[in-house]
């Protein structure tokens, strides 16, 4: 993997804050335009990216793939013919997904198609309807307390066209067929942190990875619309993802400077949750959250029958900054080139060490007979001593998903002391080093993905 000192344009804050902002002003929604102008411009910065299509009334798993919605204008006009809403001025400002309306409203019928924070009297709020019809526009707390009463005119011109949703997807092999999974989604119209970090620090990562000079595992990239494309990309893939992917990694909210923040797989113990958590915790302002506190891609991915080993990684997290879901997330006051560059180092630090740190595994099935290799003590006693306790603990944890620096916090013992226990495992055979894989077969030296290596005379490197 690159070092620090090798960093390339692509993988600077400025390089991904200038993508956010040609990516800023498009109307993104779960279908549509402005999410195919939104990927074709990522595609043109991510090596090889290409475009899927889902048609419009495909299922997938228990949901069906909406039409697509076409909006082309939203105003609101007052009784004395003043413009209150453009949505030419503001892509916020329409409920996503509305019905089309032309019509005269008093401002009491209006009232319940008015959307507006009054704890926050000058954001203008995000709020979408994508399966239940409906209309609505949003303004500004501050602007909604100036309506007089009167006879307003809305004309929201938007259609539904049986079209498809639109995702992206890119691939680097690697020297194995074992995968690492990274998804963000892009599908919210103007904001910064909620929707477009993701997608900018994907592809600055999709370029780092690209350029590799060579890596063992594959990285997959999808960009997706939130919740439907997710749903849509796992239904199409999932026994390819089910099959290959080792770790996965949901990229959302990565952009600005407050937080680092690690959100649990549905385990919280898997070998992507350790790396994770670990990387979080030495940066200033770390969170962690279990997998009971998630909102993002990772409920899809992760879901049961689905099962992908997969976190959220995030600078402040959805819902936990006060400028989430308004036109107050922002490019000039949320999201910037140092929390952007942040957001990439964490994923950055995290795929490093899944490419460089081995897991250890047990050559033999079942506990082995350590005493016939001096390696247990020679008298059944009351108490067994620490040191033999230690040897089998390693071997009981040697199943491909844990690493010596993993065993050296589940065990709260130092690292040397397990990088010198395993050699000795090693010397006897016992143990073999080798890259986490999803076709690992403990005690099948034959696994080409995971053939022992020759270790007596290299340095343990936990």
């Amino acid at each position: 993997m690159s070092h620090e000192g090798n960093r390339l344009e692509f993988a600077s804050g400025e390089w991904m804050h200038g993508l956010a902002r040609e990516l800023w002003p498009i109307h993104r929604s779960i279908t549509g335009e402005g999410l195919r102008e939104s990927l074709r411009i990522l595609a043109r910065e991510v090596p090889g990216m290409t475009l899927d299509e889902v048609p419009s009334g495909t299922k997938v798993f228990d949901w069906v793939v909406p039409k697509e919605w076409v909006i082309n204008s939203a105003t609101l006009t007052g009784p004395g013919g003043e413009k209150v809403i453009d949505y030419s001025k503001n892509n916020l400002h329409v409920v996503g997904y509305s019905e089309p309306v032309d019509g005269y409203f008093t401002l009491k019928e209006l009232d319940s198609h008015l959307h507006s924070i009054p704890e926050q009297p000058d954001a203008v709020p995000y709020v979408t309807s994508y399966y239940n019809k409906t209309w609505g526009l949003c303004l500004t707390h501050k602007d909604r307390l100036r309506l007089t009463p009167g006879i307003y005119h809305v004309k929201i011109d938007s259609d539904f066209i049986d079209g498809s949703l639109t995702y992206g997807e890119a691939v680097f092999p690697g020297k194995s067929t074992d995968e690492i999974l990274l998804t963000t989604y892009v599908c919210h119209p103007s904001m910064a942190n909620n929707e477009l970090s993701g997608p900018v620090v994907a592809a600055a990562l999709a370029n780092y990875v690209h350029r590799l000079e060579s890596q063992h595992y594959t990285y997959r990239f999808a960009f997706t619309p939130e919740t439907i494309g997710a749903i849509s990309y796992a239904s199409r893939n999932l026994q390819h993802l089910k099959s290959n992917v080792v770790a996965a990694f949901n990229l959302t909210c990565i952009g600005d400077d407050r937080a680092f923040t690690y959100l649990a797989s549905r385990s919280g113990d898997l070998r992507v949750d350790r790396v994770s958590e670990r990387a979080v915790r030495k940066r200033v302002g770390a969170k962690l959250y279990s997998y009971l506190e998630r909102g993002s891609d990772e409920r899809h991915y992760g879901a049961p029958g689905i099962d992908l080993p997969m976190v959220s990684l995030m600078r402040s997290r959805y819902a936990d900054y006060p400028e989430y879901h308004t036109s107050l997330d922002d490019l000039e006051n949320v999201v910037t080139p140092t929390g952007l560059q942040g957001g990439f180092d964490l994923v950055r630090e995290c795929l490093e060490v899944f490419e460089s740190e081995e897991v250890l595994v047990a050559t033999q099935l079942g506990e082995p007979q350590l005493g016939r290799r001096g390696l247990y003590h020679v008298l059944q006693k009351k108490s067994t001593p620490e040191e033999v306790m230690l040897r089998t603990n390693i071997l009981a944890y040697a199943d491909g998903n844990y690493s010596m620096r993993d065993l050296a916090e589940k065990f709260n013992t130092d690292l040397e002391r397990i990088q010198m226990l395993v050699a000795e495992l090693i010397d006897h055979d016992l143990i073999r080093l080798g890259r986490q894989s999803n076709s690992l077969r403990i005690g099948d030296l034959s696994n080409p993905k995971m053939a022992p290596r020759n270790t007596k005379n290299e340095k343990t490197d936990g």
